[in-house]
């Protein structure tokens, strides 16, 4: 096990650290370690929310290492086995029952765009971000979902101009188009993550997984099919510790006391 992710644990919250500063290449270790720690995390109860960034203030993520190319086909078997590694980490992470937080700030490009649109909220730095996937400069197209991601993101237009022009948005553009949710003084980003995580993670667990399974998949499936969904996440969460401790504490008049299962 090398040292290329960092793993901070903060209550209820776990922040993942990619630790190849300044560019924070998404590098091989890094891969199998955040693969590692994503099935973990998957079945930990006790984590309600995750953070994801990069080592350091300079940038979230330059993407894939290409220098690695060759030895990544060698460990994996196949340049297909290096891509289906990080398609299926990001998957994990998108379909995972609990919300995560990606920060974006400096360079953001390539696998640096894709892995945060895995995640469901993305904050970015209000100055110096340059958020993009300008895989057409290379000659190529994104390849970690990238392509469908960004459409269901911020739509087919917006797509189309940022991907076919090799585009690098702003944070401020990139809240104005949909990307983000939320644009951030840099100085100050990295705690809004962290406290957006922590507010995350005091909600019902039961409840939080049943939004995200409902609404997460939502865009590959027909309205009947989101209903039902939605249904099942209602059945789910009845009769829960949580949803006892929330009508109590409503009829109480107090802040309710979350995780009582």
């Amino acid at each position: 096990m090398s040292d290329a992710l960092i793993i901070e644990r903060d209550g209820r919250v776990v922040t993942l650290i990619n630790n190849d500063a300044p560019y924070n290449r998404m590098t091989l270790d890094f891969m199998d370690e955040l693969e590692s720690a994503v099935e973990g995390l998957a079945e930990d109860d006790s984590v309600g929310a995750v953070v994801i960034r990069g080592a350091g203030d300079e940038h979230f993520s330059v993407g894939m290492n290409l220098k690695q190319m060759g030895e990544g086909v060698q460990r994996k078997g196949s340049f297909e086995g290096v891509l289906d590694q990080r398609l299926r980490v990001i998957s994990m992470i998108e379909n995972m029952n609990k919300p995560w937080v990606a920060t974006l700030y400096g360079y953001c490009l390539g696998g640096g765009l894709e892995l945060p649109l895995g995640c469901h909220f993305r904050l970015a730095a209000a100055e110096g971000a340059k958020i993009g996937l300008p895989e057409m400069d290379l000659g190529a197209v994104p390849a970690w979902g990238g392509t469908a991601r960004l459409v269901r993101c911020v739509g087919r237009d917006a797509s189309l101009d940022m991907i076919l022009r090799a585009k690098k948005i702003s944070g401020p553009e990139a809240l104005r188009i949909g990307l983000v949710q939320e644009v951030w003084p840099n100085d100050e980003l990295q705690q809004r993550a962290h406290d957006l995580a922590r507010e995350l993670a005091t909600m019902p667990s039961s409840a939080v997984a049943g939004v995200l399974e409902a609404i997460v998949g939502s865009g590959e499936k027909s309205l009947e099919e989101g209903i039902a969904a939605e249904r099942r996440a209602v059945v789910a969460c009845m009769d829960t510790a949580d949803s006892k401790e929330g009508m109590r504490a409503f009829l109480e008049k107090r802040p309710p006391r979350f995780h009582q299962e």
